[in-house]
């Protein structure tokens, strides 16, 4: 026996260097040096084996006799009976599952407690920006952010915060970071998770990140292979093409993952994304019986003949989720889970929905299909055995399994000790320190900026949604009661979904400064003409053309007003007639108490003169009006003092 439990909370955190510390389990029997991975997966049944390459969510659960779903955050033998029925190596959690600290700390014990031989991989989606899964832990500004500060050290302490709290709370493996080249500005799903559109900078910084995870004890994963970037679908939806030879994929798209290979990172994620170049077979769809390529995540000739054979990986390979409509409605969940074992992948993520007892079937189905696709010898058995070696050699690699050693946690002093570490207020200085550094200046005509409003002066401040004016409120208010600036009188307005109006005309009359948040995800050139119809606005359109309306009115005021660019840095280009704009990388506004992202509060001190602008464009923003000209050139930015571009 394996031992029944193991210390699940604060085990990688055991076997840091690092400043945190974590209680030390009680332990029952020295570990046996050096194991024989291979001789521990000999005497493991199949469906043992296969269990351990099956990682499902329990993001909602409807437990029996309740009559919906809801966030999955305390454990229940319900969901312990599929764990142990299924041999599950692995599972994911989303925010759902995560809304605090000490019940994150006790969920991940019981997930652990449930796991009967070999502990669990416990994942999340903790990148950091705008992808970020942990409700009471510290955000930080992304990675968009980060290349603007082009700082090294700032990611590597990104990835030592991240990986700090996760090992606190029992979390052993974060699906990051994106080592995505985002070189497509209508790219809808990376966009600012992306470090930058060049391909040494993504690669400089997220090996940072990676090492600083890993000195955590963290296990790290590269994604999207072989890349996302140039990408103008959302994978969630459809399936995208990148129709580039392998010339152009190796010099920009696989050049930060051979980077990421180099520096050991322990995990890949594949993409749901069309390589011709790679691999232009077909497969008949069945969602609508046309021919469709086969996606990296299924394929054999890029999963095996690029990842593993051409870039010498050897890690442990992870699909992204395979609930993905790119993936589900095409494939079939049994037939691709079976496609992915055979073109190489080592752990099927999110493979089929369970949201229930009820809809364990799903599960049971995929299990089974993959059971009896081994024992029809349309996957071998070496196919699987060498992938459960790859998922038990990182498992002891990273702490998380010991085999011949029993490990009970003591979850009380594992809770004492996260809350000690998540959010703490030491990591929330190094939050504020790194995004101060990231926001860049792109324009600031006749010294418009800084603000240095007199008492008593009006701000009118717009954005899209009510969290987002909040935070831009919360903002100005932090910074009046720490006396950096005079009290001023703040009025805020949301604008998503509405027309720009009198009552906007009249706060805008009314203030002596404007500031308009704007959130656009692709640019249009259709929309970016200031042309406002006063009946009806297109869902689509009010992005663009309502903060337009404010600013050409404000200006036409003589208002000091500024544009904050919130999420893509390309949304700049929707504004070429902005006396200042800056880019903050971060949209995410204020609730629950807190701010979700650090970005919007850094932009406010950067344009009421209480931060330098010291960032720089990690991209290059293209006109919406002709793309192949550049309105801002990768490297550009505005020293705030003195107007002048950065060196």
């Amino acid at each position: 026996m394996l031992g029944k439990k193991l210390m699940a909370l604060g085990m990688a955190s055991l076997l840091l260097g690092g400043s945190v510390i974590s209680p030390k389990p009680a332990i029952a029997e020295e570990s046996t040096p050096n194991p024989d991975v291979k001789q521990i997966v000999a005497n493991m049944s199949l469906e043992e084996k296969v269990g351990q390459m099956l990682m499902p969510d329990f993001r909602n659960w409807q437990k029996q006799g309740e009559s919906k779903a809801t966030g999955f955050t305390v454990m229940n033998d319900e969901v312990g009976s599929i764990i142990k029925k299924y041999h599950l190596g692995g599972v994911i959690l989303f925010a759902e599952n995560v809304v605090g600290t000490e019940q994150t700390t006790r969920l991940v014990d019981g997930l652990q407690n449930a796991s009967e031989k070999i502990p669990l991989f416990v994942t999340i989606d903790q990148e950091g920006g705008i992808v970020t899964r942990l409700q009471s832990g510290t955000n930080l500004p992304g990675n968009m952010a980060l290349g603007a500060s082009r700082n090294g050290q700032y990611a590597y302490q990104s990835g030592t915060v991240i990986g700090k709290e996760l090992s606190s709370l029992g979390i052993n493996v974060n699906f990051a970071p994106d080592m995505d080249v985002n070189n497509n500005p209508a790219n809808p799903v990376i966009g600012v998770r992306s470090f930058s559109n060049n391909p040494e900078l993504v690669s400089q910084l997220g090996t940072k990140l990676i090492k600083g995870l890993q000195d955590q004890n963290i296990a790290t994963t590269a994604k999207h292979f072989p890349g996302h970037g140039d990408t103008a679908v959302d994978s969630h939806y459809g399936l995208p093409l990148v129709n580039k030879s392998q010339e152009e994929l190796r010099k920009v798209e696989l050049y930060p993952f051979q980077k990421a290979i180099d520096n050991d990172v322990d995990m890949i994620m594949s993409a749901h994304v069309q390589f011709p170049a790679f691999d232009n077979t077909t497969y008949t769809s069945k969602k609508d019986g046309q021919q469709i390529l086969v996606p990296a995540t299924l394929s054999k000739k890029i999963l095996t003949g690029l990842l593993r054979e051409d870039m010498g990986f050897d890690g442990v390979i992870v699909t992204d989720a395979l609930n993905m409509q790119a993936i589900a409605e095409n494939f079939g969940q049994a037939e691709a889970v079976i496609m992915t074992i055979n073109a190489g992948t080592d752990i099927a993520l999110m493979p089929a929905p369970v949201t229930s007892l009820a809809t364990e079937k799903n599960l049971d189905n995929v299990y089974k299909a993959v059971i009896q696709a081994v024992h029809d010898n349309r996957i071998p058995m070496s196919r699987i055995n060498e992938s459960v070696e790859r998922i038990l050699t990182l498992k002891i690699k990273r702490g998380i399994y010991k085999p011949g050693t029993s490990y009970i946690s003591d979850v009380d002093k594992m809770v004492t000790n996260a809350l000690q570490v998540v959010g703490s207020k030491e990591h929330q200085a190094i939050e504020k320190k790194i995004t101060a550094d990231t926001v860049t200046l792109l324009k600031n005509e006749n010294k418009t900026l800084p603000f240095r409003p007199k008492k008593n002066d009006k701000v009118v401040v717009f954005a899209p949604n009510p969290d987002q004016v909040l935070a831009l409120k919360n903002a100005i208010a932090d910074l009046v009661a720490k006396k950096k600036i005079n009290p001023v009188d703040v009025e805020g307005i949301a604008f998503a979904n509405k027309t720009f109006d009198d009552s906007m005309k009249k706060a805008i009359d009314n203030a002596k400064y404007v500031i308009t948040g704007s959130y656009v995800v692709k640019n249009d050139p259709a929309v970016n003409d200031g042309v406002i119809d006063d009946t009806v606005v297109d869902s689509s359109k009010w992005a663009t053309v309502v903060p337009r309306a404010i600013m050409n009115y404000a200006q036409g005021k003589n208002k000091k007003n500024v544009i904050m660019s919130l999420r893509n840095p390309y949304d700049a280009a929707n504004f070429p007639e902005a006396k200042a704009l800056l880019a903050v990388y971060g949209f995410k506004g204020y609730s629950n108490g807190r701010y979700n992202q650090p970005n919007i509060p850094a932009g406010i001190q950067a344009i009421f003169g209480q931060a330098k602008t010291v960032g720089k464009l990690p991209v290059d923003i293209p006109s919406v009006t002709d793309p192949t000209k550049a309105m801002f050139s990768y490297g550009y930015g505005l020293n705030i003092n003195n107007g002048k571009p950065l060196k």
